[in-house]
């Protein structure tokens, strides 16, 4: 495992790839038009990620004060996939560095697929009595 270290007067600070990973995909899932993140695509189909693995969809590099990160996600029919990417990239850029210090150098996002909502509307039922 990977870690990050930065050097205080006291010691060392340690961050973990995982938390990197885990702190991007919380904030890549929060931009609106952003269906969840994706494990990659196996024999063509993407698996939709729950919140519980935020950080399967991402790919992080962390060096000594610095980062890459590659994110796998799908969106929503209808928005502009440049608009939508580029606010994962700000969203995810300010979070990783206001809360680990790390310059973050790249976020490349990969989108792996669009999530169609079917209309699920069903008609009234009677009731009989």
């Amino acid at each position: 495992m990977d870690t990050n270290f930065e050097n205080m007067e006291y010691g060392q600070i340690k961050i973990a790839d995982e938390v990197v990973g885990t702190i991007a995909g919380l904030a890549a899932t929060e931009v609106a038009g952003v269906a969840g993140m994706s494990g990659g695509i196996a024999g063509g189909i993407a698996e939709m990620l729950g919140r519980k693995n935020l950080s399967t969809g991402v790919k992080v590099e962390v060096g000594e004060q610095e980062t890459a990160i590659d994110l796998f996600v799908v969106v929503e029919y209808g928005v502009k996939i440049p608009d939508v990417a580029w606010q994962i990239q700000e969203s995810v850029k300010k979070a990783i560095e206001t809360m680990t210090g790390l310059n973050v150098i790249e976020v490349n996002i990969h989108v792996q697929g669009v999530n169609i909502e079917k209309n699920n509307q069903e008609e009234p039922q009677l009731r009989l009595k």
